[in-house]
């Protein structure tokens, strides 16, 4: 007798077994197929609506819990309670959150070691460190939100352009969405995104930006709301400035955190003194890549406009050079490193970059990973270069969300 095949809105009852890197929940659904469950933990027996079936796997919205997991708790987050895709971990304990975050990890890297050299001989439970960053609620200095019809600013749900506009995500640091999201906020151009962010100093900067038809060209237009729009932070005792709209690390901890990490790793002796910083936005890691190298040159090299305009006084003592390209493009025009730090987008580096970087002889490289699936392929990437992983650290700097930060450290293999 065959099992009847399942349709999406079909009630399902599973129990799970691990969490993929996606946050979701892995079970077996009825028919075989293997099915993602949001909202549900390892170990628990639930039902759950279908909402995507493919031809071998499925994903399904938690419905009910019949056998919880001890280590459920109630959700802390009122804007991710109404189907905000934000703080999608939110109903786990936080210490209980950084183990599955650590297996998810390890089911990574374990995949990565049967097929590339780039572990071969690496004890995992010795070079493997994690660490979590506090607080675990109101931790987050910026945010992004979306705009609905109705001009009402909110975090979007989870894969969909639609906004929840009624609730504040607990992510947020004090202050930073007060009248801004829920009721009796501010209205802002329907379709628009808006960029608010709360400094060091306390100071709020609210940017609203939206595309704009130019005869048959589209561009980004950016209005300022509140504020200067030039925010201060801080890292290493110093004091940067730039645009609200640049890139900086959400958690207000984790600028340090990473930035202590490189000097650690990064110092020692170089036969080249020279460090190149790649992806690296304002600046963030060249204090600690000057200190790492003894004072030595510092390249740093991201294709963000926003992020590279500014001078920095901050950084003025540093010999630092500054290039506003794509990182493939620029590598070549680089001098040759003796360190160098990647810190890509969700995307990764790839292998085009990894091999360029490889191909200059650094002596170490610091690879920064915000998504475990993209750096084990870029780790991959190392492997077939010639390096090999001695250290890695999970930062887990982004509390009651599936996200989280690997940093590694590299060497070549022969070295």
């Amino acid at each position: 007798m065959t099992t009847p095949a399942i349709a999406p809105g079909e009630h399902i009852k599973v129990t799970t077994r691990a969490l993929a890197h996606g946050g979701e929940a892995i079970g077996d659904a009825p028919d075989g197929r293997v099915v993602f469950v949001r909202g549900a933990l390892p170990g628990e027996t639930v039902t759950a609506t279908l909402t995507k079936v493919k031809k071998r796997w499925a994903r399904a919205d938690l419905v009910e819990v019949i056998k919880p997991s001890p280590h459920r708790v109630d959700p802390t987050c009122p804007a991710a309670a109404a189907g905000a895709g934000c703080c999608d971990l939110s109903f786990i304990d936080p210490a209980y959150q950084l183990e599955l975050k650590t297996q998810v990890l390890r089911g990574q890297l374990q995949a990565l070691a049967g097929r590339s050299s780039v572990l071969r001989g690496l004890d995992l439970d010795a070079a493997l460190a994690t660490r979590a960053l506090a607080p675990a609620s109101g931790w987050r200095t910026r945010v992004r939100l979306g705009v609905d019809a109705a001009g009402r600013a909110g975090v979007r749900k989870l894969r969909s352009n639609d906004v929840v506009a009624d609730a504040l995500c607990s992510q947020a640091v004090p202050g930073l969405l007060d009248g801004l999201v829920g009721p009796g906020a501010r209205s802002f151009t329907p379709g628009a995104e808006v960029i608010a962010v709360r400094d060091v100093t306390g100071t709020r900067h609210v940017v609203e930006i939206r595309r704009v038809q130019r005869g048959r060209r589209a561009e980004t237009v950016d209005k300022r709301v509140e504020g200067s729009g030039i925010v201060e932070e801080h890292i290493d005792s110093r004091t940067l400035h730039f645009p609200a709209t640049a890139f900086w690390q959400a958690h207000v901890n984790a600028p340090q955190a990473y930035a202590d990490v490189v000097a650690e790793w990064g110092s020692g002796q170089y036969s080249r003194p020279v460090a190149w910083d790649l992806y690296g936005g304002v600046g963030m890691f060249a204090p600690a890549l000057s200190r790492a190298t003894g004072g030595g040159r510092v390249e740093t090299v991201d294709y963000s406009p926003a992020a590279t305009s500014s001078p920095q006084q901050g950084l003025a003592d540093l010999d630092l050079h500054v290039t506003n390209a794509r990182v493939e493009e620029a590598i070549a025009q680089l001098p040759a490193p003796g360190l160098v730090v990647l810190d890509p987008p969700r995307a990764g580096a790839g292998a085009e970059v990894v091999r360029a970087v490889a191909a200059a002889g650094p002596e170490r490289v610091i690879h920064v990973g915000c998504d475990p699936a993209t750096l084990a392929r870029d780790l991959a990437s190392w492997g077939e270069a010639g390096f090999a992983v001695e250290r890695l650290l999970l930062i887990d700097a982004f509390p009651n969300t599936h996200h989280f930060e690997t940093m590694c450290l590299l060497r070549p293999a022969d070295q």
